[in-house]
């Protein structure tokens, strides 16, 4: 790990403006940036998690607090992130010129997003199995009697007096669809203590999606930004369609007044905010780098402003629509079997893999409806949320090339180098045991992680580097004035809602379990392990920076957290241009825009005309 101190960037000669190494990469179009911040933030979660977390959390009136903590926490974060990204054009590694001794957290977000990376993409793989399986003329889990049913399997329809939940620990029967998922696609052992050997059609699925990453960034973001055409509008089409397929059901009505109706009782509980503020982190996917890296990509100009306000709003408005769409269904499958549908409905895979196909399964023409559903969370998938595998293998490569420019020009081996060694990792999550494997990886991957460095960048910008700089440096970037809500929140709303939203995880943290199954002390101090092991680069990089730097201790505290002295615009005029506003403007933190006003005016060049 190589030490950066005031002027220098760390590793090698990083500056982005020097002539000696590949130019870097940008967007051909804004297009293709906007449709890749969609896909980002529009993922599996808005079909799987929110429609769920809204119906247990007050139906209508959760809606409150999610607005709020959108306002609170989500969009300044949003907002942040971009603009240092596309003000230093810098991915979330070497954008830490900004204080160096805090560049251990670029590195805690490239490890995050090594092990989110990996069984990520099993979950993807899960989804092409489902799809190639329902290019038949029935789907193969709607009947008992097959190779891989028990005796506990029964199938739910109209004859089921039964009011339990179609999965419980008081019901030990088990739906055709549970059994297909657990015992013919996972092959799933006893627990983590028994991992047993790989599952290879899953091998051979992962295998299948690391090679669609590969090709999709193989050429980096000008790939990239080719493929969002349609990884980012097919799944708006495909939910428009299911929502019209289930809307028309039997049904449907009583699903989705079940999920919008309002308990206005729910908004006293403190958990129901809790659970709106991790959601709304959670979906926009502020602390992977993801938006950092994306921004980094931009015109120097751009109006991310706009932008940061924009995706945000859609990413809220296709959780809102993605709950008709389920709920629709949810409602239909109630109607069919007799269950209330507050025993149908669940969150996460089990929606995905389990319920919803049960539903599909009672549906006309269920292996098409099949298809297009498997393929729109495929789509989702790769395309998505904080998970997303375009985003966030780009943000692992576009870390270790900015800090090395000089290997740019091997970045196709680099991309194939990385998802092979992200293949080798993902197959730890398709063995036998593998499913067990993937929730401890998904219970403490990001949970803690990510509001730590959230935390970390927001204290950075606000108080270190000061937020009246950060507004003066967005502001002469983008050409105009901000809004005065921005400072607020970066200095006090956000941290405080950060600090709450961590302090809640810690409070609520519980057992963690896949079904009835609860994971052994030991496999959860593994979980714990993997969660502090990205975080731990924090303390240790800024030690270790302190104890190579040169000086007093107060002078070695004070050089490594100032911003270094390259720390800017990517590009030379850009950079030159903003050294002279700088010396020219002052800055206040609570500042009247009038002085902003007047030197853009002052500033723009005048019409020969009027001379």
């Amino acid at each position: 790990m190589t030490v950066a101190v005031a002027g220098e960037v760390g590793g090698e000669d990083n500056n982005a403006r020097s002539e000696a190494v590949p130019k870097r990469e940008s967007w051909s179009r804004k297009a293709e940036f906007i449709l890749s911040c969609m896909g980002y933030a529009i993922g599996i979660g808005n079909v799987w998690r929110f429609p769920y977390l809204c119906y247990r959390n007050g139906g209508g009136a959760f809606l409150i607090p999610y607005l709020t903590m959108l306002f609170v926490c989500g969009l300044p974060l949003f907002f942040m992130e971009m603009s240092l990204g596309q003000f230093t054009s810098c991915s979330s590694l070497t954008v830490f010129k900004i204080s160096p001794i805090f560049k251990g957290a670029g590195y805690a977000v490239v490890l995050i997003n090594f092990y989110l990376c990996a069984y990520y993409n099993v979950i993807i793989a899960y989804t092409l199995y489902y799809m190639f399986m329902s290019f038949a003329s029935e789907v193969p889990w709607k009947h008992c009697g097959n190779w891989w049913n028990t005796e506990l399997c029964k199938e739910i329809g109209l004859d089921s007096g039964s009011h339990n939940s179609l999965i419980s620990p008081s019901n030990m029967t088990k739906t055709p669809t549970h059994e297909f998922f657990h015992n013919y696609i996972l092959e799933i052992s006893e627990g983590i203590e028994d991992p047993g050997p790989l599952v290879w059609k899953l091998v051979l699925c992962v295998l299948l999606s690391w090679f669609i990453v590969f090709l999709c960034i193989s050429r980096g973001v000008q790939s990239v930004g080719k493929v969002v055409y349609f990884t980012a509008t097919f799944p708006f089409l495909m939910l428009f369609a299911l929502l019209i397929r289930g809307v028309t059901l039997p049904g449907a009505v009583d699903g989705i007044l079940f999920y919008i109706t309002p308990k206005w009782e729910k908004l006293l509980d403190f958990s129901v905010w809790s659970d709106a503020a991790v959601q709304i982190f959670y979906s926009l996917g502020p602390g992977w780098g993801g938006l950092i890296t994306m921004a980094s990509y931009n015109k120097f100009n751009n109006n991310i402003q706009r932008d940061s306000v924009f995706v945000p709003i859609m990413n809220c408005g296709t959780s809102i629509f993605a709950g008709f769409v389920v709920f629709s269904v949810l409602g239909f499958m109630s109607h069919q079997t007799g269950i209330p549908v507050k025993d149908v409905a669940t969150a996460g895979p089990s929606l995905a893999f389990v319920t919803y196909p049960e539903a599909i399964a009672m549906m006309p023409l269920a292996p098409l409806w099949a298809v297009l559903f498997f393929f729109m969370l495929y789509t989702l998938g790769l395309d998505s949320e904080a998970g997303e595998q375009f985003v966030q293998v780009e943000t692992i490569i576009a870390a270790v090339l900015d800090e090395y420019p000089r290997y740019r020009k091997y970045k196709l081996l680099i991309t194939a180098g990385s998802c092979c060694l992200l293949f080798l990792l993902s197959l730890s999550c398709v063995t036998k045991g593998g499913m067990y494997v993937l929730q401890l990886f998904d219970w403490y991957c990001a949970n803690v992680t990510v509001p730590i460095v959230c935390f970390c960048e927001i204290c950075i910008v606000a108080w270190i580097y000061g937020v009246g700089k950060f507004v003066r440096d967005v502001e002469f970037m983008i050409g105009k004035v901000i809004n005065f809500y921005w400072r607020i929140a970066w200095l006090a709303f956000t941290p405080i809602a950060l600090v709450i939203i961590l302090g809640a995880i810690l409070w609520s943290s519980r057992q963690v379990v896949y079904e009835n199954y609860v994971y052994p002390d030991w496999a959860v101090a593994v979980g714990w392990m993997i969660a502090f092991s990205s975080v731990l680069f924090i303390p240790i990089y800024a030690a270790h920076i302190l104890w190579n730097g040169k000086g007093s201790f107060s002078q070695r505290l004070k050089r490594s957290a100032i911003a270094t002295e390259d720390y800017g615009p990517g590009d030379s005029s850009d950079f030159a241009a903003w050294k002279e506003h700088c010396a020219s403007t002052k800055y206040y933190w609570l500042r009247s825009p009038i002085a902003f006003r007047r030197w853009l005016k002052e500033s723009k060049p005048k019409d020969p005309e009027e001379n």
